[in-house]
């Protein structure tokens, strides 16, 4: 009997949902699948295990839908998981939600996690050429995720950044570290974003823009020294795979500090 993991949300909200509910499998003997990763997203090592392909997928999807197999939904912040952990003891089912979240467990799980969101090895060719630009020397490659987009309504646009303010930012952790150079790797979901004022700012030597696939972007910044963006889960997942410093930009207004920065195994406890 399989646990069919479903989720509606973005890449990285994936891996975090799917990685909960793996680890709370493993520690209680129950298999899991999933669904997203069965079909899309095929940048990890996950895509290629057993059970997960289409028909998997399709399977789950349907049996669901048809009422064959039960459905438990984490759906809610603050309720009891007990009794909807004991629904998941036995039998096949569809587990969903953004609410399910065993953080101790995952902790516990967390090298099998990344070892089944271990990168493709024509990802991870494909972004150490573009890092070969930084070796040698004294060099910090800083990675920035830019997320706008839905940002601007999200939260009522809380954390929506311009070019401006992120080069204030920027500028300011280079001066934390200035008997070195530091490269900035910037990735993001804006198709207007203003790569010339960046590379004014910084030089235009210091200032790379890899615009890979999802998958690409996420490697490239795992493979950084220090990260920085407004919350999301997907700097969040960068910084799970080599427990990079992270510092989510809350506001746009406070400096940069060394204290700023933050590991993975705290901040996955504080996703706003």
């Amino acid at each position: 009997p399989m646990i069919f993991v479903r989720d509606k949300g973005r890449m990285c909200n994936n891996i975090l949902q799917y990685g909960h509910l793996y680890a709370w499998g493993r520690a209680h003997g129950r298999s899991t699948v999933s669904m997203r990763f069965a079909y899309k997203y095929q940048y990890f090592h996950i895509s290629k295990t057993r059970w997960h392909n289409f028909a998997v997928y399709l399977f789950a999807k349907y049996a669901a839908k048809l009422g064959l197999i039960p459905t438990v939904s984490f759906d809610s912040s603050d309720e009891d998981l007990s009794a909807k952990e004991q629904k998941m003891m036995h039998g096949w089912l569809v587990a969903e939600g953004w609410y399910a979240r065993w953080y101790d467990l995952f902790l516990q799980y967390k090298p099998e996690i990344l070892s089944l969101f271990a990168f493709d090895e024509g990802i991870e060719r494909t972004v150490k050429a573009v890092l070969k630009t930084s070796k040698g020397g004294d060099v910090i490659r800083l990675g920035v995720h830019i997320r706008r987009g839905d940002y601007a309504t999200w939260q009522n646009g809380k954390f929506f950044y311009d070019d401006q303010q992120m080069i204030k930012l920027i500028r300011q952790f280079i001066l934390l570290h200035s008997d070195k150079r530091v490269i900035v790797y910037i990735c993001g979901n804006d198709p207007k974003l203003n790569k010339q004022a960046y590379g004014t700012a910084f030089g235009q030597d210091n200032v790379v823009f890899p615009q890979g696939n999802p998958g690409e972007d996420l490697c490239l910044l795992s493979h950084c020294d220090y990260l920085m963006g407004a919350p999301s889960t997907f700097t969040l997942v960068a910084s799970m795979y080599h427990d990079t410093p992270l510092y989510w930009i809350k506001d746009a207004d406070e400096p940069v500090r060394i204290e700023s920065f933050a590991h993975f195994d705290y901040l996955f406890r504080h996703i706003i």
